[in-house]
């Protein structure tokens, strides 16, 4: 890393990108599923219905059951949902392999790190700080940090600023649609794991680099930024 050059910047997804979270979303679905005496959900069928918050995966979950639900109980049921789930927001979830790991490394290279997530920000704040990472990150943004969400580019652009990182020295990594579109919509790199929660395999989404376990994030990041070194001179 050049001394002349400001530090780099990483921005993570943390719902199937860092953290492993499916267990504990389905486990919380299938207890409002049994509430109302409906079968529950697999927990292969977690890779299809996870991904886009707390309300889709509560809509997609009932739908698998022919249980479609009217505007006023899918309210309530969020709220019912995201208390449970907060009651058990780690007893199964687990940082992928290899993430601490990458975070320690990065950190220690003096890179700024942050996370970038539509969680509502109390819950990912409360995830981080019991799976033991919430020092290594400079920003922790969620739902409710701003008054947009991904795939707004205002939501990368200010966890950018909130973890005092240089928008043109930034990185984005996530797992899904979203997350893509919304390195593309800030004008920035990004890099997408394989192992999270997309109904698109990421490849067809075309990020810059895609990775299938974070001990190869280290490569991938120097590449990217190498590249951006030379498009600037």
């Amino acid at each position: 890393m050049s001394q002349n050059s400001p530090a780099p910047t990483l921005v993570f997804d943390l719902d199937g990108t860092l953290a492993d979270t499916a267990s504990d979303l389905i486990g919380t679905l299938n207890a409002l599923l049994a509430r109302e005496g409906l079968a529950a959900v697999a927990p292969e069928a977690a890779r299809s219905l996870v991904g886009a918050g707390a309300r889709a995966l509560i809509e997609r979950g009932f739908a698998l059951r022919q249980a479609p639900l009217p505007e006023i109980r899918i309210e309530l049921l969020v709220k019912d949902f995201l208390a449970h789930y907060e009651a058990h927001i780690a007893d199964e979830t687990r940082l992928f392999p290899g993430a601490e790991a990458a975070l320690e490394r990065f950190g220690d290279a003096g890179f700024r790190l942050a996370i970038c997530t539509n969680k509502p920000e109390r819950l990912a704040r409360l995830l981080v700080d019991r799976l033991a990472v919430a020092h290594r990150f400079d920003a922790i943004c969620g739902r409710g940090s701003f008054s947009v969400h991904k795939p707004d580019p205002e939501m990368f652009r200010l966890t950018v600023a909130a973890a005092g990182g240089d928008p043109a020295r930034t990185i984005m990594i996530g797992d899904s649609r979203t997350d893509i579109d919304t390195a593309r919509n800030a004008g920035a790199p990004v890099i997408a794991v394989d192992f999270g929660y997309t109904d698109t395999p990421v490849s067809a989404l075309g990020p810059d680099r895609i990775i299938s376990h974070f001990d190869e994030l280290w490569p991938k990041v120097q590449e990217l930024l190498a590249s951006s070194t030379d498009r600037r001179t």
